[in-house]
């Protein structure tokens, strides 16, 4: 399975049509907008349509900057998988996630965000694979750049339910970096968009 997971666009439709063509060029399966789509609730017109358009299966979930009401509306009005507190599956692989973040517009309390990922986590846990998408990043991690505190909660749902994969955004210097917690590789793909194949 091939997924492009893109975060932190705020807006920016070039950017969009750039990754959308991309998606539609290597033959993604799944598109994940992981949070950010909005720069503070402010909708771009197209900007989920540029993605749908292109490709069958588009997810989503809220970042800090977009509520989870935004989130689910944009899911309803495109036909989208909302991945906040759900899951999809596709064959073998299963995929969940919580959006939102520990500081910002919209934040999500440390419990709280633990409870969606281990409620969405229940739908999944007997697929062969499973793919975690979390807007925040893990705390002690790369990711966190020695000066962007990542969640916690991120961090214990990776050590107790052990995806192959777990993707985040949110910190755009970030983009693209990499590392592991225990046996999961965690990605940051924010803007530029990230392949990624299990």
């Amino acid at each position: 399975m091939k997924i492009l997971a893109v975060g932190d666009l705020h807006g920016d439709l070039g950017q969009a049509k750039k990754l959308a063509n991309l998606a539609e060029e290597k033959g993604v399966d799944l598109v994940v907008l992981n949070g950010d789509f909005t720069f503070s609730e402010m909708l771009t017109p197209n900007l989920i349509k540029t993605f749908k358009d292109k490709i069958k299966n588009v997810a989503i979930i809220p970042g800090n900057h977009e509520s989870e009401a935004t989130s689910e509306a944009m899911a309803k009005a495109y036909g989208l998988i909302n991945l906040h507190g759900y899951y999809a599956k596709f064959g073998d692989v299963g995929i969940f996630g919580c959006g939102a973040a520990n500081i910002g517009i919209f934040q999500l309390p440390e419990k709280e965000m633990f409870n969606i990922l281990k409620y969405a986590h229940e739908k999944v846990k007997d697929c062969k694979k499973t793919i975690m998408m979390t807007h925040v990043h893990p705390a002690n991690s790369k990711v966190e750049m020695g000066f962007f505190e990542g969640s916690d909660a991120v961090t214990k749902a990776i050590k107790e339910f052990k995806p192959n994969i777990a993707v985040c955004s949110h910190i755009h210097e970030a983009d693209g970096i990499e590392d592991t917690i225990g046996q999961t590789r965690v990605v940051c793909a924010s803007k530029k968009g990230k392949i990624i194949e299990i």
